[in-house]
């Protein structure tokens, strides 16, 4: 993901903000069209992402030029944007037409008949190619033989560390670390330079913060939210001793403000020389990687640290879906056509260089010799990364819903994010992990009571 220099939301208020691109018209007020009279026009509701921001710098002066379709975009933070868009689609309000949506909402709001089927558009649209899309992805994106969402760019997660930092220390940072090692390795690069903590993980609240990375170390340590038989786990020994592993490791030589550190602050932390290592989502070395980064070519990349699994990162995509109610589905596809098309990422890598591509979703972006020239530090890691996920089995026992860094079932977004608040908490020191996880376990057991015996 992009550096800060380059993010709106850098240089405003953290709060949920409705960012209109200067290259843009101006974003569209409450309402269903919001369009310009007498022309095409749709609104689109998305994550603040840096990639999302590249698209929302693009959009005019290509696609908009191109088609005539006028595109009103709405950007928000990653926790803001779930709940908008969950109310948005829930109530088929139509104010939006397309919005960012993940491999974990897609099945369910697909389910709850929010989303509009786009297998037509990619069996009539052949040059989208849709069978360039990995599997992995596509069959995320699909509930009932249907296609629901198209992904704009795909991840896992990894961990990078500051390889001149390693070399400067005397450390090594084996092929395929464990989580022990990991924690050895912060101790030993924590002060190696002002100021500089020995690892970022996030501990900032949000099933979609915290909860990932975390469940990731739940999962290779044995644990998982809830056994074959839906009986809740949370407070078993495999997901204590994880969960008080990750709050040791994050409150010894983690990040300055854990408990409020998230994807966005950790990036900037890795970038600014505050820490050492970072574990979390493979997108972010598109950014990281970047002519303007203060970090460029001092990272290496290696995969997500293990316990008792052979591989433990997640598979996560953050998608385009129509939403059901929306009046301007014919533009909606053409956006997303272009946006999550090999003709975008062209562009990308042409104007605003390719390691800054959304890649993760393509098996021919990792067969496009200046994407992988440009993103030869990470692009190997990342595919790698992709291949390794199965969100069906990614721990050592059986799963009643399938998901990595989350449970597949619609509940999961409220219990995580209860959930979270308490183990951000425990990272901020205000409550213990076993109690933490004691108040977690009655809420997931109530979860559990809707699907235990069905």
């Amino acid at each position: 993901m992009t550096p800060r220099t380059r993010r709106l939301h850098h240089l405003l208020p953290p709060v949920a903000l409705a960012v209109c691109g200067t290259l843009l018209a101006a974003c569209s007020g409450a309402g269903g069209s919001g369009g310009s009279s007498g022309g095409h026009s749709i609104n689109v509701l998305m994550v603040n992402n840096p990639q999302m921001e590249d698209l929302q710098k693009l959009t005019a002066a290509n696609f908009t030029k191109s088609t005539g379709i006028k595109v009103n975009f709405t950007v928000l933070p990653e926790n803001d944007v779930r709940d908008k868009i969950t109310q948005d689609f829930s109530s088929q309000a139509g104010q939006y037409d397309v919005a960012t949506i993940s491999n974990y909402e897609t099945p369910i709001y697909a389910k709850n008949n929010w989303l509009a089927s786009l297998t037509a558009h990619t069996k009539s649209d052949t040059g989208f190619a849709q069978n360039d899309i990995l599997p992995a992805l596509q069959q995320s994106l699909t509930y009932n033989g249907q296609i629901y969402a198209e992904p704009f760019y795909g991840e896992s997660s990894f961990l990078m560390y500051r390889k001149d930092v390693f070399a400067a220390k005397g450390l090594t940072m084996p092929a395929n670390p464990t989580w022990d090692q990991v924690a050895d390795l912060a101790a030993k690069a924590d002060g190696a330079q002002s100021g500089m903590k020995g690892i970022c993980l996030r501990g900032q609240p949000g099933w979609g913060e915290v909860i990932a990375p975390l469940t990731t170390v739940v999962n290779t340590m044995g644990g998982t939210w809830f056994d074959k038989d839906w009986k809740a786990q949370v407070n078993s020994p495999a997901f204590t001793k994880a969960t008080q592993f990750y709050v040791d490791l994050v409150r010894k030589h983690g990040e300055a403000g854990a408990p409020q550190a998230g994807f966005t602050e950790c990036l900037n932390d890795l970038e600014q020389g505050k820490v050492a290592m970072w574990y979390d989502a493979t997108s972010a070395a598109g950014s990281l990687e970047a002519k303007d980064s203060p970090v460029a070519g001092k990272l290496g990349y290696a995969p997500a640290p293990v316990d008792q699994t052979k591989s433990s990162g997640w598979l996560y995509t953050w998608a385009w879906g129509v939403q059901k109610a929306s009046k301007h589905q014919d533009d909606a596809w053409k956006f997303i056509s272009w946006a999550s098309g090999k003709g975008y990422e062209e562009l990308v890598g042409k104007q605003l260089g390719w390691s800054r591509v959304p890649a993760g979703k393509r098996t021919s972006t990792y067969s496009n010799p200046d994407y992988v020239a440009s993103a030869s530090a990470f692009a190997k890691a990342t595919e790698t990364a992709l291949e390794a996920a199965n969100p069906s089995n990614p721990g050592v026992q059986p799963r009643p819903a399938p998901g990595i860094q989350f449970v597949g079932i619609p509940e999961f977004t409220d219990l995580g994010t209860q959930v979270s608040q308490q183990i951000s908490s425990a990272i901020a020191g205000q409550t213990s992990v076993s109690s933490a996880l004691d108040a977690s376990q009655k809420l997931a057991e109530k979860v559990a009571g809707k699907y235990a015996g069905n």
